[in-house]
């Protein structure tokens, strides 16, 4: 809810998906969960198009940020993107999730000029990450 003022209506909707909209996706592709105990950490979702990985829905709650959780639902996404042959990994973003925009840089994603540009008139970029060959990642 912290971003939701910097989203469009219809932004914010489309990012925040219910029950139904999350059963759907599921048969699309995995979901993960980042979890410690019984608290879920963080979640990711993916699905192959084409030949690359899309990932979509990735949060860490506020709480869990810059304790390694992203990082490995990262890791976890890229490990499995290779065992789908994948030759990379893209997401859309916004401009101002500035902490998520570093976290995927550092992890080697970079800049595209590839759409889509919004999402309901909430201005968005493409990410990527290109995955070399058939190299395995480990998982920690």
């Amino acid at each position: 809810m912290e971003f939701k003022p910097l989203y469009t209506d219809g932004g914010f909707s489309a990012t925040t998906p219910n029950a139904a909209q999350i059963l759907v996706r599921m048969h699309e592709g995995p979901a993960w969960l980042a979890m410690c105990s019984d608290i879920t950490l963080g979640t990711v979702a993916a699905l192959v198009k084409a030949e690359s990985a899309y990932i979509r829905g990735m949060a860490v709650l506020p709480s869990a940020r810059a304790s390694g959780v992203g990082t490995a639902l990262l890791r976890h996404v890229e490990n499995w993107a290779a065992s789908q042959r994948c030759s990379r990994v893209f997401l859309s973003t916004t401009p101002f999730l500035t902490a998520a925009i570093r976290l995927y840089e550092k992890f080697g994603f970079q800049r595209t000029a590839e759409g889509p540009h919004e999402l309901a008139g909430t201005s968005l970029f493409t990410m990527e990450k290109k995955l070399v060959g058939t190299q395995s990642f480990e998982t920690s």
